[in-house]
């Protein structure tokens, strides 16, 4: 049965022994963040601060901070699972990723996951039109961040052009009690929205915050959809079952009725504030920058709140599993588009951005190269700073199989591609100019005379099946001497 909210998956991370409740006292200025860190890097437990400095309201760290506990949260085995049911229902072969996942997203079977509108729900317990948003224990993660920072927030808002919802995940600087930044960066559809709005000549676009849901929701706030698919039923879909959703106190929008705490409030078109500096998953602080001001109107939230966060800075953190469940959801939807693709690697500790590594079934000349630009045309992962392309018979989750191949079947003056000025992150300190730099492709397949190599390409060295299966027979003794 698919979690109803937030509290569902804790109890179920208790039953699995996946929760380690804290008794001692601990601050959310920077202490809860010294702890998370080494737990997340040791792959432990998720962590329930239930006594936190200063307040009386439970903090939620480092909930989805393995693997396991991600699948326990999707209630997958496997995360493809729910990559694979969507190009079943799909059985089409459209020409693009983008243009797949609409039509994915007009199919009769996922209409009926939209979100069901509920009169009420367990977010309007309280309802406090004079909010202070010190009453909650908002972390400040890192010493030299600018304050406190909201870091797991669902940001809702409305297209003013199809009227239709949409949820991202962007960090929020609490200025004060009723401010905080809202840091939607230029290619997140909660910008495209306030960009809408600006253009359309209006001076606010109504915003609601919704923090603490179910584990289903969170993970698709985070999900590289296309514009037009909605986060909401898509949650449903990995859910099985419709999502609830109440209508706010005081804004045109709609939040998940079961939500820990709700913001509602707007953004103002003309005001800007200096936001950060922000310790971020690339590992570095990014730099204070101008960005929109949220203001907020009405705090709703249950009589008993649980402030849900999570912490990042050097990788591997807890996001890792969130990226690795994209990886792998969206990976039979990328095979659709583009068959020749086995298999793809967004290692952790490259931030996911910044690197993929991509097996191909080779079966033309030029066709790693042809790989690489489709990668840079599809979605999210047209940000991708660098990608290699190796062959099928290379893991690509094995460095030292990947790097052997890149060191013995890669020609730095020949199988290289290098694109200036090309889209990338907005958190890529690299790049000289913001959100564009560079781009590096390194074909590492093996070369055929229709590419110029003249030689004969030399056999990889392989055991024989025979001696293989005889060694299988006898190795479970072995393995008790030899390790």
């Amino acid at each position: 049965m698919p979690y109803e909210d937030l509290r569902e998956f804790i109890d179920r991370l208790e039953e699995e022994n996946e929760l380690a409740r804290i008794k001692h006292e601990v601050s959310p200025i920077l202490e809860m963040t010294e702890i998370a860190d080494r737990v997340v890097k040791r792959g432990g437990k998720a962590l329930l601060f239930e006594n936190p400095k200063g307040y009386d309201i439970p903090v939620l760290l480092n909930a989805f901070g393995t693997e396991r506990r991600m699948k326990l949260a999707l209630e997958v085995e496997r995360f493809e699972e729910i990559g694979e049911k969507l190009v079943r229902l799909a059985n089409l072969k459209p020409s693009s990723i983008l243009d797949g996942l609409k039509s994915i997203g007009t199919l009769k079977e996922l209409m009926s996951f939209l979100p069901k509108k509920v009169r009420s729900g367990a977010c309007k317990e309280v309802i406090d039109e004079k909010p202070n948003l010190f009453k909650f224990p908002i972390l400040k993660c890192w010493p030299k961040d600018a304050g406190r920072f909201i870091t797991l927030p669902v940001v809702i808002t409305r297209d003013p052009e199809s009227g239709e919802l949409n949820a991202g995940m962007y960090r929020m600087q609490v200025f004060d009690e009723r401010t905080t930044g809202m840091h939607w960066q230029i290619h997140k559809h909660g910008a495209l929205h306030y960009k809408k709005m600006k253009e359309l000549g209006m001076d606010k676009i109504e915003v609601a915050v919704a923090i603490g849901v179910d584990p289903a929701t969170l993970y698709s706030a985070t999900a590289p959809l296309p514009e037009g698919m909605s986060e909401f039923m898509f949650a449903g879909f990995i859910r099985g079952k419709r999502l609830k959703m109440v209508e706010c106190e005081t804004v045109e929008l709609e939040v998940p009725a079961s939500a820990e705490i709700v913001l509602e409030g707007y953004v103002k078109l003309d005001e800007f504030r200096t936001e950060g500096p922000f310790g971020d998953h690339t590992g570095y602080y990014t730099p204070p920058e101008p960005y929109p001001v949220f203001r907020v109107e009405c705090v709703t939230h249950r009589e008993d709140p649980i402030y849900h966060a999570t912490v990042v800075g050097k990788p591997p953190m807890e996001d890792a599993w969130f990226g690795k469940a994209t990886e792998r959801i969206f990976l039979p939807i990328l095979r659709m588009i583009h068959p020749e693709i086995v298999d793809i690697n967004l290692p952790i500790e490259a931030g996911f951005h910044n690197l993929a590594i991509v097996s191909i079934k080779k079966r033309y000349p030029g066709h790693a190269k042809k790989v690489m630009f489709s990668i840079w045309g599809t979605g999210m992962l047209s940000l991708t700073k660098i990608v290699i392309v190796v062959d099928e018979d290379v893991n690509v989750h094995d460095m030292r199989e990947v790097l052997w191949a890149v060191t013995s079947r890669f020609d730095p003056s020949r199988d290289v591609v290098i694109i200036p000025d090309a889209p990338l992150d907005s958190l890529d300190h690299s790049s000289y100019k913001p959100n564009l730099g560079g781009k590096l492709g390194i074909d590492a397949t093996k070369k055929w005379k229709e590419e110029g190599y003249e030689r004969e390409w030399p056999e990889a060295i392989e055991m024989s099946d025979e001696i293989k299966r005889k060694i299988d027979e006898i190795w479970n003794e072995l393995s008790k001497i030899v390790f």
